[in-house]
């Protein structure tokens, strides 16, 4: 039997617990979710905010937001660029309308932009007054919408955002290091980025568990999967 791995996407939830530095939370979420158009396997899917921090943490959250722009990658000053594919776009657009149907508020984005230049672009979109019946909460998105739930407790949100049936990716802020490990610990997922958005290196296992795949690439354990292990047994 030919051996291995298998990386098949997730649906990155980002925590911001009440003791998170709300700034630095703010900025990685931008490069978590934004980068390549939200267009990565390990892009922050879903954010959970908790209740007595939401309202701060979407201004500021909103504000880095606007500060993006939109445009042809070769463009002086251009930030942010366009999806892959037509169809990609249209899956946006289609959770877009769904979540708005199911009650989301658009605070920014939320349509195609008008531009010079020929390309399947999309505005950052940011939904509030979001639920767990948005299609966000159970189908990966690909693209540039980041709904932004509430939450009260810890107990509550671990249990929410271990519902999906992938686990590839997981962030989350805080400053209590008791919570750091027992949020790490609980979270069904192969990575974890504790106040960072950022979890790839060449030096760290890259993988995930439940259906986002099987064994894992990069750091000293990604060559495992190519290899076998043979016993030899010498009497002397």
């Amino acid at each position: 039997m030919k051996r291995l791995s298998l990386e098949l996407g997730g649906n990155a939830p980002f925590i911001v617990f009440d003791d998170a530095d709300l700034d630095a939370a703010a900025e990685h979420l931008i490069g978590c979710k934004f980068r390549n158009a939200g267009q990565t396997c390990v892009c922050a899917n879903r954010v959970y905010v908790h209740e007595s921090v939401y309202d701060e943490f979407v201004n500021k959250f909103v504000a880095r937001v606007k500060e993006l722009r939109v445009g042809h990658g070769l463009d002086e000053g251009t930030t942010f660029g366009p999806m892959i594919t037509e169809r990609g776009l249209l899956k946006v657009e289609d959770q877009l309308r769904r979540s708005v149907a199911a009650g989301a508020k658009v605070v920014i984005g939320g349509r195609r932009p008008t531009l010079n230049v020929q390309g399947h672009f999309f505005e950052p979109t940011v939904l509030t007054n979001v639920t767990d019946s948005v299609p966000m909460s159970c189908e990966e998105t690909f693209g540039p919408l980041c709904p932004i739930y509430r939450f009260t407790t810890e107990e509550e949100v671990v249990e929410r955002v271990n519902r999906v049936d992938v686990g590839l990716a997981g962030y989350f802020f805080s400053r209590d290091i008791g919570r750091v490990f027992r949020v790490a610990e609980a979270l069904e997922v192969g990575m974890v980025g504790v106040n960072t958005g950022s979890i790839s290196s060449e030096v760290s296992p890259f993988g995930g568990v439940k259906e986002s795949g099987t064994g894992r690439e990069g750091s000293k354990y990604g060559i495992d999967e190519y290899m076998n292990v043979k016993s030899i047994n010498i009497s002397l």
